[in-house]
């Protein structure tokens, strides 16, 4: 398994992300774009001592910029996986 550190990059905090929180008890993590659902998984359950009951992912293209210039620029290509906890768990997210 890889580094949790190397797996998870940051939490999404958005109305969407705050919203699924709230409701469904499901997290939002930007994650690196070549983690699988199974080293998700095993890097929350170790950073936070939470049981996760799934796991979802979603990749995303990066968008196309250009500066001042004909040619076209990208950002980076990234990864948002959505972690859903098991019934009374939660994670404090301030």
């Amino acid at each position: 398994m890889k580094d949790i550190f190397q797996v998870i990059d940051t939490i999404q905090l958005s109305e969407k992300a705050t919203l699924l929180a709230e409701l469904n008890n499901e997290y939002v993590f930007k994650v690196n774009r070549h983690a699988n659902k199974l080293e998700i998984r095993q890097a929350i359950e170790k950073l936070f001592g939470k049981k996760v009951e799934r796991v979802r992912t979603a990749n995303y293209q990066g968008k196309k910029k250009r500066e001042r210039r004909a040619d076209f620029g990208r950002t980076a290509h990234w990864k948002k996986a959505f972690v859903k906890l098991a019934e009374g768990e939660s994670i404090d997210i301030v």
